[in-house]
């Protein structure tokens, strides 16, 4: 990290770019400042995902509307200054770039004029990302070795202008315009009036880079019925020229299988970003709702494992705990001495083999009395099995039942949590009765009990109509079907990566 992070007396301000819609076109350098703010002010269409890289004390402060501020930007400046004479170290994130249509300048002039220090960390600006993300290049050798980005703006438009719209009609290849869509007719009749031809392609993008983008296209001559017809609304780039060509070529983005779908995951929110990676890896919206918590039982005191022939474990959750409360006693993995370990998943193989351990049996199935009846001889053998304090009696009673001696200790609980999610319980429940989440994802029993217990005023068959489920294996689907929901899509293994690929071959099928 650069040395000019750290705290200075007088404070100081970092002019952020976020990017335009995707949260991981952020810059390293733009990360590192969220990781190092005491307060953020952001703006209105930022992803607010963005500030979970920030600290738990970071004040978040959301900009003003400039739609219903007129001083939205003297308000700004103040509050940069107010804070950073503070002493705070305070990031000023902005969409896109900062010095592109982004009055970043007018805000490090503010900074300067009160003698405050700040640096620009740049983004990735929309005409770029937006372009790149449906299939149109801003320049390729064939067909644009020149670009201009322009405002599109009413001010743009008028007659004391300082824009030259005479000349910029016919002198670059590619002209991508910034927040032009309320003033497009405008703007198409000005080029096609000074000289740009109407069978020119034209490409608006809305929403780029995000799964809700939309992309119509035309020409100088009828781009403004096309728009008209679906209808599309800001925010939009417009993008003219020749390359808008190379789309149906190139588009990739808008071609992934889960492109659009919005998809709610109830998982514990620990646990659910390489679920959500993955999903939105294949261009999907996920919404995090988590609907339990890992929470662990205070007070246990976990008896050494070389005192067992075996030790179970069936969750990540389990080992991460253990082996806490393990270093909390002052040891480590050397506890386990001569004892055999069971690992019932790939998860939690990866989990031991973390810690630097390699478990001696990994079962076929997960299933509680699949796993008893795959052991070895386990007659008189003394077995330890941490896990969660809801677990299913059936892996222990199995193992009874084949004389083994089993501690059954209660680690950790899975609790019900009331909302914490990115939407709130009443706008996701809205978005469920009207058909606006496609999917919903459930990882555990617990998930599907706890969800509809958020929802019950709603029966399922109500509640989710228009909605398709998914389950990571047999157990959590028997459970949903319980309650009376139908099953659309259902993992081959009890991982999220073959509940991920379930969904996906289901989306691709269609």
């Amino acid at each position: 990290m650069n040395a000019s992070l750290n705290k200075l007396p007088t404070g100081i301000v970092y002019i952020v770019g976020a990017g335009p819609g995707d949260r991981k076109l952020i810059t390293l350098k733009g990360v590192e400042c969220l990781q190092r703010a005491d307060v953020v002010i952001y703006d209105l269409l930022l992803n607010d995902a963005l500030l979970e890289h920030c600290p738990p004390h970071t004040e978040r402060i959301k900009a003003p509307d400039p739609r219903v501020r007129a001083t939205r930007q003297a308000e700004l400046n103040h509050l940069l200054v107010e804070h950073a004479k503070a002493g705070k170290v305070v990031v000023r994130l902005k969409g896109g770039d900062p010095y592109i249509f982004g009055r970043g300048g007018e805000e490090a002039m503010a900074l300067t004029e009160a003698g405050i220090p700040f640096e620009v960390v740049p983004g990735i600006t929309s005409a770029i990302a937006a372009s790149a993300y449906a299939g149109i290049p801003v320049t390729h050798r064939d067909y644009a070795s020149s670009v201009a980005f322009v405002t599109g703006h009413s001010a743009a438009l008028r007659s004391d202008s300082n824009i030259n719209w005479e000349q910029l009609a016919t002198a670059v290849d590619t002209l991508v315009v910034y927040m032009g869509v309320a003033h497009l007719r405008q703007i198409v009749e000005r080029l096609i009036t000074h000289g740009r031809h109407p069978a020119t392609p034209v490409s608006l993008v809305r929403v780029g880079t995000t799964p809700q983008q939309q992309v119509v296209q035309g020409t100088l001559a009828d781009i403004v019925s096309k728009v008209a017809a679906v209808p599309l609304k800001s925010p939009a780039v417009i993008v003219v020229g020749e390359v808008n060509r190379l789309r149906q070529q190139l588009r990739w983005f808008d071609t992934k299988p889960l492109f659009g779908k919005r998809i709610l995951v109830t998982r514990a929110r620990a646990q659910a970003s390489q679920f959500a990676d993955l999903l939105e890896a294949n261009g999907a919206e996920v919404i995090q709702f988590p609907t339990i918590k890992i929470q662990p039982i205070e007070g246990v005191d976990v008896p050494s494992p070389s005192k067992y022939d075996w030790v179970i474990f069936t969750s990540v959750n389990a080992i991460q705990i253990f082996h806490e409360r393990l270093r909390e006693n002052g040891r480590d993995v050397r506890a386990f001495g001569g004892t055999k370990i069971c690992a019932v998943g790939p998860k939690t193989v990866e989990a031991l083999n973390a810690i630097g351990i390699q478990p001696d049996f990994v079962p076929a199935r997960a299933r509680g009395s699949a796993i008893a009846a795959e052991m070895e001889n386990v007659s008189g053998k003394k077995i330890l099995l941490p896990r969660a304090k809801i677990a299913m009696s059936d892996l222990p009673d199995g193992l009874r039942e084949r004389g083994a001696h089993v501690d059954d200790i209660p680690l950790y609980d899975t609790l019900k949590v009331a909302s914490d999610g990115d939407k709130g319980r009443d706008e996701i429940e809205t978005d469920l009765l009207n058909g606006r989440i496609d999917l919903v994802t459930f990882t555990s029993s617990s998930t599907v009990n706890n969800f509809l217990e958020m929802f019950r005023g709603h029966t399922p068959e109500t509640l989710l109509a228009d909605v398709q489920i998914a389950a990571i294996g047999p157990e959590t689907q028997k459970t949903a079907i319980k309650h009376g929901m139908q099953v659309d899509m259902v993992a081959k293994k009890a991982t999220i990566e073959s509940l991920a690929e379930a969904i996906i071959a289901a989306y691709h099928s269609l």
